[in-house]
């Protein structure tokens, strides 16, 4: 029984540790809230709101299938930014990043015996987004 609660539990901080962020500052942050409270917006919300910080996260190199690679982007915006004390996050841009995929032959001998290899690199692309973490002075519930 125990098993079933930790593979949720694994899987979210796999997704989560697939993920890398930055931010630039550009106002002062506000304490910190549960990542639950921030909100994702794809348009400027319609009450005021202050700007905190611009995000940047990708997704990492083995985070498979859209949905978890959106997932994993999300989380991590909304992380950093219930971090900083921002109740939301205002999608700028979105995309993919071309991925590092290859394939590679090789053939070698000695004496009487001759080998060869084949290898293929498969890797999924990463999702790549830009955002501002902001405050809106009257958000709306999660």
């Amino acid at each position: 029984m125990k098993l079933r609660l930790l593979i949720p539990v694994a899987l979210a901080v796999a997704l989560a540790g697939c993920a890398s962020a930055s931010r630039v500052m550009i106002s002062d942050p506000r304490p910190p809230i549960a990542v639950e409270m921030v909100r994702v917006y794809l348009q400027p919300p319609t009450s005021r709101y202050v700007e905190i910080a611009l995000l940047d996260a990708t997704t990492g190199e083995f985070t498979y299938g859209a949905q978890n690679r959106n997932d994993a982007l999300m989380l991590k915006l909304r992380t950093e930014a219930a971090k900083l004390g921002a109740n939301g996050v205002l999608i700028q841009n979105r995309g993919q990043v071309p991925s590092a995929g290859g394939v590679g032959i090789g053939v070698g001998g000695g004496g009487s015996h001759i080998g060869g290899g084949l290898s293929v690199g498969i890797s999924p692309p990463k999702e790549r987004a830009s955002a501002v973490a902001i405050w809106v002075a009257e958000a709306p519930g999660p």
